[in-house]
């Protein structure tokens, strides 16, 4: 990547570009286009919010009809069949909107998820060098569900509760506007309060939400090496790690409840106060005649009326302030450029004369210091900050792959031979320098375009769970089941497709883990051999298959190498000795280039190495 998207360090303890510990300010606006999805059926959910106001004002000021017509005598039959039919028609026009906001709420949910995932999975790769797998997985998972909090609460509140405070408030006004000063003035207090705490509570719901991240990873970085974990004997601290985790997000849990608990007595001294000061001021107002009892019963309905939704709204605020930290946390994430996005600023370098499948010319690159950290090592840079520290990688590389040939990358552990192949594929751009293709600058190629040309096989071999269909068909959707038969027995998998009566839907676990390592690593070659690319890259593609296997892998990729060029990363001298070009590389940069009988006299590195049988 070039020095202006190259990504930042962490610093203070914080990871590069996370945002301050109250988040970005997200609001309700920044929620609209996902309610523009639904706002159709929010239209509905405004009429019947209207309606059920109006059937719920009107009863009061039919209650003091009743009131009236006891007092005078007279026929109650109408009336009180009236007040029915309205407490009815409120009650289901009531149910009928929240299950509209409940199916809108899902929707949203549903939205957000489709659109951060599509955005995650767009994100350049050094983003996910910097964050934390766990993380980003809570975000898809728990922070989007908080957003439904928003519309089920949020906007019930803030439609039909509304609509009754507001008719409420002119039928109280026109009853006994000093009656209602009095009221106003004891709810004013409550409601000032509340708002205050409100923003603690959205500023401590983002970091709730901030550590149920932080578990997440725990978790799912133990459950990923859970071998590795038993097999260290690390077990227990790995459940005290996760604990550690565990305690802090419940810390934090504690810290929203202690503001949240105040929220509920405050909107229940504020109603009872109310209560207290009409009934008391009222009562001396009917004894002095200036109101009738009936007026007096009418303004303690329209007070419920009032404070019902004032109470609901304050009980919904810490559900809404949560939902409002993670919408933020989703933000977060959809603001992020991705691959695409990042490509607009960029300058590609003239085309050349060159005809080779690929050329680097004069390649430089240096990771951000977190693409080789551990899931635990980006937690620990988070508390402590990150130490500076040289993560430069290539330097001056220059070398070019003729059409068709086999080219092998060899050299010590750390000489750069994978981020070579990262390169080619993308994964990042040179800090300065020129790869190309075919003499074009890959940077000038759509990301898309240049993929499809290429097959890749990287070092960990990763095995998608699922069936093995599933795995062949990722790169080659509309491959047939005899082209996936052909290449798995292409490959040395007959063995993996009779054991199982399922055949191509025989299923290989959770990260291939009902396959050793040699049949994930073979099946991995095979998805990209399916793919049939120009180019093949395998990285390291033979270093867990005993002999006899690498012999049959071998074959197969001579095969399949014929009308291709191949660069092959491998760590035993017979994988490379045939190659039509040999790269020697040592500390990023490249010693030598040649075939194995030139490079065995020109290079000592080179020498030493193949004097061992083995190409680290």
């Amino acid at each position: 990547m070039s020095a202006s998207t190259a990504s930042p360090r962490r610093r203070f303890g914080r990871p590069a570009g996370s945002v301050a510990d109250d988040g970005p300010r997200a609001t309700f606006r920044q929620l609209l286009p996902y309610l523009l999805e639904h706002r159709t059926v929010l239209s509905w959910v405004i009429v019947i919010s209207v309606l059920g106001a109006a059937a719920s004002l009107a009863q009061p000021l039919l209650v003091s009809q009743v009131i009236g017509i006891v007092e005078r005598g007279g026929d109650l039959a109408p009336v009180v069949t009236l007040l029915v039919v309205l407490v009815v028609a409120a009650g289901l026009l009531s149910g009928f909107g929240h299950y509209l906001l409940q199916r809108t709420g899902e929707g949203v949910v549903l939205s957000s998820r489709k659109g951060l995932v599509r955005r995650l999975l767009h994100l350049p790769i050094s983003e996910f060098d910097e964050r934390r797998t766990g993380d980003l997985v809570s975000r898809v998972g728990s922070d989007t569900t908080l957003l439904r909090a928003v519309l089920t609460q949020g906007l019930v509140e803030a439609i039909g509760g509304s609509l009754t405070f507001l008719g409420a408030l002119i039928a109280m006004t026109i009853i006994d506007p000093v009656l209602l000063g009095l009221t106003v003035l004891v709810i004013a207090v409550s409601v000032v309060t509340v708002v205050v705490l409100s923003q603690r509570i959205r500023i401590a719901s983002r970091k709730a939400q901030e550590r149920v991240g932080e578990l997440a990873a725990a978790v799912e970085r133990s459950i990923s090496a859970i071998r590795t974990v038993r097999a260290a004997g690390a077990t227990e601290r790995e459940i005290a790690a996760i604990e550690s985790s565990a305690r802090g997000a419940w810390q934090q849990g504690i810290a929203v409840a202690k503001i949240s608990a105040l929220v509920v007595p405050i909107s229940s001294i504020a109603l009872q106060v109310s209560f207290l000061v009409v009934l008391g001021v009222g009562g001396f107002r009917v004894a002095s005649g200036v109101i009738s009892v009936g007026d007096l019963v009418a303004f303690i309905l329209f007070l419920f009326l009032l404070i019902g939704p004032l109470g609901q709204a304050f009980g919904a605020i810490t559900s809404v302030n949560a939902a409002l930290g993670a919408l933020g946390r989703i933000q977060e994430i959809i603001g992020l450029p991705s691959e695409r996005e990042r490509d607009a600023g960029i300058v590609p370098a003239a085309p050349s004369a060159s005809t080779a499948a690929v050329a680097f010319d004069d390649v430089h690159f240096a990771y951000p210091v977190s693409a080789h950290q551990t899931e635990a090592e980006k937690v620990i840079a988070e508390v402590v900050g990150e130490p500076e520290r040289d993560t430069t990688v290539l330097r001056g590389v220059t070398f070019s792959v003729p059409v068709g040939s086999r080219t092998a990358l060899v050299g010590p552990s750390g000489a750069g031979k994978s981020t070579i192949l990262a390169l080619i594929e993308r994964f990042y751009d040179p800090t300065a320098g020129v790869i190309r293709m075919g003499g074009i600058d890959i940077r000038a190629l759509d990301r898309d375009e240049l993929r499809a040309r290429i097959g890749y096989v990287e070092q960990d071999a990763p095995v998608l769970a699922g069936s093995l269909r599933d795995n062949l068909l990722l790169g080659s959707p509309d491959a047939t089941d005899e082209q996936c038969v052909a290449v798995l027995r292409s490959v040395n998998l007959d063995d993996v497709l009779d054991r199982d009566p399922r055949g191509l839907d025989a299923q290989v676990g959770e990260e291939g883990v009902m396959l050793s390592g040699g049949e994930r690593q073979r099946l991995a070659i095979a998805r990209a051999l399916l793919a049939a690319p120009p180019v093949l890259l395998l990285d390291e593609s033979t270093s867990s298959l005993d002999g006899a296997n690498e012999q049959r892998m071998r074959e197969a990729i001579d095969a399949v190498a014929q009308d291709r060029t191949l660069i092959v990363i491998a760590h035993r001298l017979s994988t490379v000795v045939d190659s039509d070009q040999i790269v020697v590389l040592d500390h990023g940069q490249v010693v030598g280039v040649g075939t194995h009988s030139e490079l065995v006299r020109a290079v000592p590195l080179y020498r030493d190495l193949a004097k061992h049988q083995l190409l680290v």
